[in-house]
């Protein structure tokens, strides 16, 4: 028998397995559709609120991680310079501006062509990168919309890490 003669199942939905695993964790989540999912965390600093996006068409998982965090009209040149500076050092993901609603965001995707299916640690490796960044650049999008530093200053003040004990 030759492999076109097998017939593949169809991989499970990977929404599906994000349910479960908020189930497990006892996340707040909303299950809007069969293909997305928001999960209500709270972070260090800030309540942060994640979709998980089953995109068929791409066949990719998507990850938005938006937090309760406003840009007002006048800070958007500064943090998109900020934003430019964050990305440049990420490996996983990305942050973007919503201008319309002058929000931040983190985005990610786990690709799964061919057919491949998520493991539950993939999920959970896309959540953790998702939260990790915004615990690690929150201080960061503070300094420069609340305080108006630019966005050297504010990645140089956010990013500075102290080494050893006092």
């Amino acid at each position: 028998m030759s492999l076109i003669d097998i017939e593949a199942e169809a991989p499970a939905n990977p929404v599906d397995l994000v349910e479960r695993l908020a189930a497990v964790h006892d996340w707040s989540f909303e299950r809007s559709d069969e293909d997305e999912i928001t999960l209500s965390l709270n972070s260090r600093w800030t309540d942060c609120h994640v979709s998980f996006q089953w995109m068929d068409e791409i066949e990719a998982l998507h990850l938005a991680c938006a937090f309760d965090f406003k840009v007002p009209e006048g800070r958007r040149p500064e943090v998109l310079k900020l934003l430019s500076r964050i990305n440049e050092q990420m490996w996983l993901g990305h942050f973007d501006l919503w201008d319309q609603e002058g929000v931040i965001m983190f985005r990610h995707a786990l690709v799964l062509a061919g057919g491949a299916t998520a493991s539950d640690r993939q999920c959970e490796a896309i959540l953790d990168a998702a939260l990790d960044a915004v615990e690690r650049y929150y201080p960061a999008f503070q300094f420069v919309v609340w305080a108006g530093k630019t966005a050297r200053e504010a990645m140089d003040t956010a990013l500075f890490e102290t080494v050893g004990e006092a």
